[in-house]
């Protein structure tokens, strides 16, 4: 591909970025009206209508390929996936949310080799070091007051991320399915446990700010329909490890618009810690990219 067909594919990472960057601020200020369950249920709902209705105007088929294993992911990367990631803006900030969410890299990685057979080798083992080196500066284990609760859920949001990652390339192996159906039935089918969660836990009452609309707007609309469009052709216009850079922009993005907008400037060693994680992604990404 010349240099000149590369344009619009990067600009299309580029918008990715931003837009899920963004939308760590977003979520973060949605949680303040909001239980973390009922949000996360009512944002992938939206979502997953608003792909219906691109299946619908592109008069795609919207079978997912595989009931059970739609259901499986649904669990993973909806239920679990998007509960651990809203909780953990609820307890932290959220740029460094961003920043250990994406480190779904690295965990995708170490997955790969007992289930998939895909071993760690070269250059690989330098990006894990320097990830968990990033890991251990933020966690600063040495201070008890450092926050460990939003810490877990985010890490837990990553690895389940990888997760589903790993289950999405098992069935994709086994049966043939659409990444747009896939997508749009795993988070409904997802949504279910999350809106049994919020009825019984009870939470207090929604307050329907204007705020709180426009988040659930952007999360449907621009987070989710738009953005899965512009990942899809990244990837069917990109190699995978120059689009996988791409996304390298998304926690940066969300890192400097919740220090912009939420004053979250981050301390010195977490800083640094995040350098180190942003460093072990890149050359994972790089080294990838290399390979092809």
């Amino acid at each position: 591909m010349s240099g000149t067909a590369k344009i619009r594919p990067m600009l299309a990472l580029g918008l990715l970025s931003l837009i899920w960057g963004y939308n760590w601020v977003v979520m973060k200020e949605a949680v303040r009206y909001i239980d973390p369950f009922a949000f996360s249920a009512l944002r992938s709902i939206l979502g997953a209508l608003a792909i219906f209705a691109i299946l619908l105007l592109l008069r795609r088929s919207w079978s997912p390929g595989s009931f059970l294993g739609v259901l499986l992911l649904g669990f993973i990367q909806t239920t679990l996936f998007v509960t651990f990631s809203t909780w953990a803006l609820v307890a932290g900030g959220a740029g460094k949310t961003a920043v250990l969410v994406y480190t779904m890299p690295l965990w995708l990685l170490m997955l790969a080799w007992p289930v998939l057979g895909e071993r760690v080798k070269g250059w690989q083992w330098l990006a894990l070091l320097s990830a968990f080196a990033g890991l251990l500066l933020i966690l600063q284990p040495w201070q008890m007051r450092a926050p460990v609760f939003s810490t877990v859920l985010a890490l837990s949001a990553g690895v389940s991320w990888a997760a589903s990652g790993v289950w999405v390339k098992l069935l994709r192996a086994r049966v043939r399915t659409d990444l747009l159906p896939l997508t749009a039935w795993q988070l409904l089918l997802g949504s279910v446990p999350l809106l049994i969660v919020a009825f019984i836990a009870r939470p207090q009452p929604i307050t329907w700010a204007p705020t709180l609309v426009a988040a659930l707007v952007y999360n449907a609309v621009p987070a989710t329909a738009l953005a899965w469009l512009l990942w899809l052709y990244a990837l069917q216009e990109l190699p995978a490890g120059m689009a996988g850079m791409g996304t390298l922009l998304t926690p940066l993005v969300g890192v400097c618009a919740a220090w912009i907008q939420l004053g979250e400037q981050p301390q010195p060693i977490e800083a640094g810690g995040m350098a180190f994680v942003f460093a072990g992604l890149a050359i994972l990404i790089a080294e990838r990219w290399r390979s092809r």
